[in-house]
């Protein structure tokens, strides 16, 4: 007969965190919120890849776009481009978070003297950038013969028609750089000649790149910014079971740092040839995780699969209804408690500490917190990025009030097939997800400053200043139905909405 579980499974509103002792240290500003992203020799070695903050976007098209990665990656968190799209505008993306900000930075917006300034509105409005190369071929790599910036032309006062040789910064009016030059060594000839931007070029005046103030002022303003070795913000990307084989290698050569096989459940031989397919032809370079699961089985299984980290929850998400339409998955709560305690059970076993993500299911602040506690090494999230400036959807008035559109992968707006993939047909028989809309809240540093200052502060309470400690020290209550009314305000008439959150 079937396995009936002795009890219900829970969803993190039906849990509370139990103060401990606060000692001084145990000040939001003492909190270390840096985890692991993947798996590792835990005390033998340091991971590949951290997180200076649990938090990462989800693969979905209407949150983690280029825009949304930069400004998680600002942060310390990680977005995982989203794969219902072709392979080379995924992969444009990804190559735009890596060129965003490299200290040393390829041109991306480059003309010839013949361009005209309707040329030069034209690109800026595409690309978003003021600063335009004009070198002799139209090329970033091309012979350096000025430059262009919002500076050297007024719209209200100039024909559309004039040619850029006659508004552009010549040549011999620039600051240059030698190819040699240090990162150091250019941000202090920006100083020290008041630049917004410095060209490097090679010994034949090509431009090799830009260095450029607001980068050197954006880092100062992010000291948690997730950054490789050459100072590029880090990316992700999402994958599928199908096209595998051609999708990695252009999302490789753009630079994705880490992939995710996106799928609503992962505990299937799809995933597992996917993950053989990549440690065949790249062996352990490439790091990938893979879900979703709700149980030790299916943690197992893809931590024996080789996979980097595990995402954990099934119908969880705001807008997925795979539990109405399928009648499967897991109370989220519930799910990350047993998976967390498959994973400490396969480190002792084997020694590997493989990090588990918990993927749905944050609808406060304060379930972040409880998702760290329970084991959680971080979260991905959905609906919490679809509300800000920078997630790819428009911002609408609805009802008098500003939204957000957002919809399911499992939608038939997105109808991505693939994340639901059981083999057989390419087609999206029905759906998993719907379309709607979120409150629009604004910009992502606010909120997300905002949302992890509430998640330290509850850790000082609880007597810890770092996920291990917290994960380790916690002691978590659940509560009843009647609690869970009492722990709101109630028996009184509010005489205004907070401003609060």
């Amino acid at each position: 007969m079937a396995y009936y579980y002795s009890e219900p499974s829970h969803t993190f509103s039906e849990y509370l965190l139990i103060p401990g002792y606060t000692s001084e240290e145990c000040i939001p500003a003492n909190v270390s919120l840096r985890t692991p992203l993947v798996k590792y020799r835990k005390g033998v070695e340091e991971p590949a890849i951290s997180l200076n903050i649990p938090l990462t976007s989800a693969v979905m098209q209407s949150v983690s776009n280029d825009t949304l990665a930069i400004a998680l990656a600002k942060e310390g968190g990680i977005s995982f481009i989203f794969g219902s799209q072709s392979i080379e505008s995924q992969a444009a993306m990804v190559a735009k978070v890596k060129g965003y900000k490299a200290g040393f930075v390829v041109s991306a917006s480059n003309l010839t003297p013949e361009h005209t300034l309707a040329d030069v509105l034209a690109l800026k409005e595409k690309n978003g950038f003021s600063t335009v190369a004009i070198t002799d071929d139209g090329t970033a790599t091309g012979k350096l013969l000025g430059i262009v910036t919002s500076r050297d032309y007024r719209v209200s006062r100039m024909d559309g028609s004039e040619k850029v040789a006659s508004f552009m910064t010549p040549r011999e009016r620039l600051v240059t750089a030698p190819a040699d030059t240090t990162l150091k060594e250019a941000n202090d000839i920006i100083w020290e000649h008041k630049l917004n931007s410095l060209p490097v070029v090679d010994a034949n005046d090509h431009l090799m790149y830009f260095v450029f103030r607001k980068d050197y002022a954006s880092h100062k303003a992010h000291p948690l910014e997730l950054l490789d070795n050459e100072k590029r913000y880090l990316v992700g990307a999402g994958i599928n079971t199908r096209d595998y084989a051609q999708r990695v290698p252009a999302l490789l050569e753009a630079g994705a740092d880490c992939l995710v096989i996106d799928s609503s459940e992962g505990f299937t031989c799809w995933q597992e040839k996917t993950i053989r397919w990549i440690r065949e032809n790249y062996g352990d370079s490439v790091k990938v995780g893979a879900g979703n699961v709700v149980d030790r089985d299916g943690f197992r299984f893809l931590a024996e699969a080789g996979a980097d980290f595990v995402k954990i929850g099934i119908g969880g998400g705001s807008i997925c209804i795979t539990r109405e339409t399928k009648g499967i998955g897991r109370g989220q709560a519930t799910a990350v408690i047993e998976v967390a305690a498959a994973r400490d059970e396969y480190f002792k076993e084997t020694g590997i500490y493989v990090p588990i993500c918990s993927d749905g299911g944050i609808v406060h602040d304060y379930h972040m917190t409880l998702a760290l506690a329970m084991g959680a090494d971080f979260m991905m999230l959905g609906r919490y990025f679809a509300r800000f400036d920078e997630s790819p959807t428009p911002k609408v008035m609805v009802n008098g009030a500003y939204m957000k559109e957002y919809w399911g992968e499992g939608s038939n707006r997105a109808r991505n097939w693939q994340r639901y993939d059981l083999g057989g047909n390419a087609k999206l028989t029905f759906e998993e997800g719907v379309d709607s809309y979120v409150t629009y809240a604004g910009p992502l540093h606010d909120n997300v400053e905002s949302s992890l200052y509430k998640v330290k502060s509850t850790m000082c309470n609880v007597g810890v200043t770092n996920i291990p400690d917290l994960q380790k020290n916690a002691k978590i209550t659940l509560v009843s139905a009647t609690s869970i009314v009492e722990g709101g305000a109630h028996d009184v008439t509010l005489r205004s909405t907070s401003s609060v959150k």
